[in-house]
């Protein structure tokens, strides 16, 4: 841009200073933002998918009491071979079917 007396100066919208990066550009690596859980299995009756419970400890806002939250969480067995009592972790993934948004990615401890 020009003023009267001839200077040239740059305004915000041309290329004065550096070009903002994208949020997207392919130097920085793509975080990872999927939960992971670990749980007990209780049910295996169904093909390729266990319920795990998770239990979430949490301080309750008025009694200070610490108390337990139990979730159940429908995750895909690919191998079948999950039985009723192993810890497992799981980790969230796409929606596979109505219910199964997580899947087994690993088993910690079998039950005896």
């Amino acid at each position: 841009m020009m003023s009267d007396t001839g200077e040239t100066f740059a305004t915000g919208t041309e290329g004065g200073g550096p070009a903002p990066s994208s949020p997207a550009s392919p130097a920085t690596p793509r975080l990872n933002r999927r939960k992971v859980r670990e749980g007990v299995v209780t049910s295996d009756r169904m093909d390729k998918t266990v319920v795990v419970s998770v239990v979430e400890r949490v301080r309750h806002p008025r009694y200070v009491k610490t108390v337990q939250r139990t979730k159940k969480l429908y995750a895909h067995d690919e191998g079948n071979d999950l039985r009723p009592g192993d810890r497992v972790r799981v980790a969230e993934t796409r929606p596979l079917s109505r219910l199964k948004r997580w899947r087994v990615v690993e088993v910690l401890e079998r039950a005896r």
